[in-house]
């Protein structure tokens, strides 16, 4: 399998992805907060294997619909999106959320584990648990 190829940067279309799947978990302010925070912050690069578990989530299989498609990408050499995460709390027992990318995540780690993805990663603001 090719390695995993990176775009620079998240695509436009993944930061309301991000926001319709954190507006599931808090009110629209915190959601705006998050996903502007995710806009400016730097990239840092976390291993696949890392991500999900911190995320607490489980590995897709590779006949996942959304995860063959990116494995497909990969094997043609397609870059794929960064990853944006909300970072978990381990003295609240919060764990990580992939706001946008669990399938690239997926696809990630089957070719590779230890592959460095590329992600936004913000933080909680002050006061907010959850």
């Amino acid at each position: 399998m090719s390695d995993v190829r990176w775009l620079p940067k998240p695509q436009e279309h993944d930061y309301p992805a991000a926001g319709d799947y954190l507006g599931l978990l808090a009110g629209p302010h915190l959601v705006a907060v998050l996903v502007n925070g995710l806009r400016r912050t730097e990239t840092v690069h976390r291993k696949a294997k890392d991500i999900l578990r911190a995320s607490g989530l489980p590995l897709l299989p590779t006949d996942n619909a959304h995860v063959a498609s990116n494995l497909n990408k990969i094997r043609k050499g397609q870059a794929l999106s960064p990853i944006l995460l909300v970072r978990g709390d381990i003295a609240e027992s919060r764990v990580a959320q992939i706001a946008d990318g669990y399938h690239r995540v997926c696809a990630s780690y089957h070719t590779d584990e230890n592959t460095a993805i590329p992600c936004h990663i913000v933080d909680l603001p002050q006061g907010h648990t959850h």
